[in-house]
């Protein structure tokens, strides 16, 4: 009976010891995510933020679109000369994944003004506009590489079309609210038929795609 009590007694504290190092070890853990949580909270914060308009209750009429210009910064006359039109290489996606990659190449959040969606994945709606915190703050856009890419970048605003137009077409509701955004811009702004390029006119890159309705789009701003 005696061993069997120092047995008991050698396990209980085995156990006490045991239960001592788990929550030793816990409060740790613990300590160090919190101080790893607080060195994150003291980096930027990503710049995702935008607002998104619902996809196209808005293609054919105009009222909608007319909120974009409700800017938190007043719009400068003059300030934008041109439109530069992208896709995002990826066949689906939205603000948040494009905020992630461009974070990852060093940009202080999107690099675009504008995003539309095409309905694949989970981040937007088929044709839903997102207005991107350059847009909202009146910011250059970090969108285009290359000679000119200073020059667009300061001057131009970005149109991101969700996709890659070099592996699938873009869908109807994408290139209508590309068309309705477009000639809001450029009544808004006074920015004329031959300053809307392609990525791919200002820098070697194949954006939009081969797919992207180059003639049709041009065809119809021109007739504007």
């Amino acid at each position: 009976m005696p061993r069997l009590r120092t047995s008991r007694s050698s396990a209980a504290h085995s156990s006490s010891h045991r239960a001592k190092i788990v929550w030793l070890s816990l409060v740790a853990a613990m300590t160090c995510v919190g101080g790893l949580l607080v060195i994150m909270d003291r980096s930027p914060a990503p710049r995702a933020g935008g607002v998104s308009l619902t996809p196209l209750v808005a293609a054919g009429t105009s009222s909608s679109i007319g909120s974009i210009f409700d800017s938190a910064q007043a719009i400068k006359p003059g300030r934008w000369n041109s439109i530069v039109i992208h896709h995002s290489g990826e066949l689906a996606g939205g603000p948040i994944s494009l905020e992630t990659a461009h974070r990852a190449q060093g940009l202080k959040g999107l690099g675009h003004h504008f995003v539309i969606g095409n309905g694949r994945g989970s981040e937007m709606s088929d044709g839903e506009l997102h207005l991107g915190f350059r847009w909202i703050e009146q910011l250059p856009g970090a969108h285009t590489v290359g000679p000119k890419g200073d020059y667009y970048n300061q001057n131009a605003l970005s149109i991101c079309l969700v996709g890659d137009g070099n592996r699938q077409r873009f869908t109807k509701s994408q290139l209508a609210r590309l068309n309705q955004l477009i000639e809001a811009l450029r009544v808004k702004l006074a920015i004329p038929a031959d300053r809307l390029v392609l990525a791919s006119d200002v820098s070697s890159v194949k954006s939009p795609g081969t797919l992207f309705p180059e003639a049709q789009f041009k065809s119809r701003q021109l007739a504007r």
